[in-house]
């Protein structure tokens, strides 16, 4: 007879189905944010088979809470707010205006509360962090001018949604949701209760900046100097989950606002970066728990039940807000294909909205329909929203077109002037075409402790090179020393094709990341079988993986160190009756194994 244990069936059901569906749903290029919802839907209480533990997959879902905001505060960056900060402060804020407005109209005409319509309109005005990044990198537009108002515009909504989730428990009473424990009811109670509630996240933030930040990155370091990987992961856990539960505990703030200070303060550390990285598989994990749970609470009948309402809830998401950033950005003098962009990354929406329906439930604010309806609409979204994506490249492809064939009269230098000059105006980081070798040449994937040597080295050499990089600072320094870069992900097939792999002589694989070289190699192999491929590997499984993925040959690092060693066995050897007779006065020093004498 097994034993019950509702915790270990709630989380092997909710990961294997969503590896499941989340692999269903990438094959279909869509998010697989999109499968594990649908994953949640299949234990949850509203289709027939096995039933998750409710309760238990709640409380995991507030780990995901928490480690969701603390990689959001992890990688907020204000200099990336900064930079685009005249368009995407005012355009978020009047975004998110148009379509709360839209929203609380929706919910009047259902005949729903005005606190309700509110907390509706705010979850339909953000915009997922997930599907927005996800969209621009694959398009390669994270570092044009276009990504950074979209990322820039992100910040803003993720900021207000945060402030939002902070006061919403405090003014619950005067938008007819439940008072909190110990106030009156009335106005006066309500508005007191407000600015206590002002006054202790005011103090948690002087704390967090004054204290923390001295304090966490200060700890950090010292994990690190450890030596031990363990710990260093464990150190990062205990920040995150410990100062979102102290902040909880202490000043009555939510779980939300203390994992994102943490991630906030903790990214002023030179750590950062490893913290981000040792931290990613354990944050994923409970982000997937996070939507399965949230997956969970969906009533597919809404969709049969109130057909009308859930598409006018996802014409909200996917047109209203959508037109309202489009003459947003139109207003501020932007050309056309940025407005589209911003405009189509943000006809959808995602992990906040569905936070902040879980606070309004809570509240009593927002009924279960609510919640459904937003939950039907953002799968919708989601699924949505590649197919606008695909739409606008199809239309740029069209204008571009257009626009090549209106200036195919002009003189050729001329044209190329104006190429250059068009796409600097937006993709202000391509690569120079014509530093690109045409045939016969070497691509080099990764520019990082490995891939910096074996570039400098080949470049040196004046051996026809081109670097694949996904890092900006990376692929400038590389550039600096006059190799050509194309910055990207060597596994988007656009970006081999950009390097011209079909007619390459040889691929180096020099990135740490075994299982993302797996599919490089794969695709190279198939566009250019003839192709002599060479990868990094760090043990004999990752050995036997990048060969069977189609790699000529791997160099792993213990080999290479151990076949060093044996080579110089063989000095050693020939110095060793000196080393017996060594100790007298005259005797000359001893020349290093692999120095000239010794050889």
């Amino acid at each position: 007879m097994p034993h019950h244990t509702p915790l270990i069936a709630t989380i092997v059901a909710g990961l294997v189905l969503a590896f499941a569906f989340g692999m269903v749903a990438q094959r279909l290029r869509l998010s697989p944010l999109f499968g594990y919802l649908v994953a949640g839907v299949c234990v949850g209480p509203f289709t027939p088979g096995f039933v998750a533990d409710a309760a238990l997959a709640h409380e995991l879902s507030e780990i995901g809470v928490i480690l969701l905001m603390f990689g959001v505060g992890l990688h907020f960056s204000l200099g990336d707010l900064l930079s685009v900060r005249k368009i995407a402060i005012p355009g978020a804020i009047v975004q998110i205006t148009i379509a709360t407005g839209l929203g609380m109209l929706l919910a009047w005409v259902l005949g729903w509360t005005v606190g309700a319509g509110l907390i509706f309109g705010i979850c339909l005005s953000v915009a997922s962090t997930v599907v927005l990044l996800r969209a621009l990198e694959e398009r390669r537009l994270l570092e044009t001018m276009r990504g950074r108002i979209a990322i820039g515009w992100l910040i803003v909504e993720d900021l207000v949604t945060v402030l939002v989730l902070v006061m919403l428990p405090a003014v619950s009473g005067l938008l007819g949701g439940k008072v909190e424990e110990g106030v009156a009811g009335d106005t006066a109670s309500i508005l007191g209760a407000l600015g206590w509630t002002l006054a202790k996240v005011t103090l948690f933030i002087v704390l967090m900046f004054a204290v923390g930040r001295r304090v966490i990155p200060w700890a950090l370091e010292r994990t690190a100097a450890v030596g031990s990987r363990e710990l260093f992961t464990l150190a990062i856990l205990a920040i995150s989950l410990g100062v979102a539960y102290m902040s909880s505990a202490l000043f009555d703030v939510s779980f939300a606002l203390g994992a994102f200070l943490a991630g906030v303060v903790l990214n002023e550390s030179k750590l950062s970066h490893e913290a981000a990285n040792d931290s990613l598989p354990m944050r994923d994990a409970f982000a997937v728990l996070f939507f399965v749970s949230v997956g969970m609470l969906f009533d597919p009948m809404i969709l049969i039940e109130q057909p009308v309402a859930v598409l006018a809830t996802f014409l909200i998401i996917t047109v209203g807000k959508s037109l309202g950033a489009l003459f947003i950005v139109r207003a501020f003098g932007h050309p056309l294909q940025t407005s589209l962009t911003i405009a189509t990354a943000l006809a959808q929406i995602g992990e906040f909205s569905f936070i902040l329906a879980a606070l309004g439930v809570s509240l009593g604010l927002l009924s279960e329909d609510g919640r459904n309806l937003i939950l039907a609409s953002a799968l919708l979204s989601i699924i949505v929203n590649p197919m606008l994506f695909v739409a606008l490249d199809r239309w740029t492809a069209r204008r571009d077109a257009e626009k090549n064939a209106a200036k195919a009269a002009k003189a050729a230098e001329v044209q190329a002037e104006t190429d250059r000059a068009a796409a600097a105006a937006d993709d202000d980081f391509l690569p120079d075409r014509a530093l690109i070798p045409a045939r016969d040449h070497i691509i080099l994937i990764g520019f990082g402790r490995v891939g910096s040597r074996v570039g400098k080295a080949l470049h040196e050499r004046d051996i026809p090179l081109v670097l694949i990089e996904a890092d900006r600072d990376d692929c400038v320094a590389a550039r600096g020393l006059g190799i050509p870069c194309i910055l990207g992900n060597a596994v988007a097939p656009q970006v081999l094709a950009d390097a011209n792999l079909s007619t390459a002589l040889v691929l180096l694989v020099a990135i740490p990341q075994t299982l993302e070289a797996g599919p490089i190699i794969r695709q190279a192999r198939e566009v250019n079988p003839a192709l002599a491929i060479l990868a990094r590997a760090h043990s004999d499984d990752e050995v036997a993986y990048l060969l069977k993925a189609g790699a000529d040959a791997t160099i792993m690092g213990e080999s290479e160190i151990a076949r060093s060693m044996c080579d110089s066995v063989e000095s050693l050897i020939r110095l060793a009756p000196r080393l017996h007779e060594s100790g007298r006065a005259d005797d000359p020093p001893l020349p290093e194994p692999n120095s000239p004498q010794a050889a």
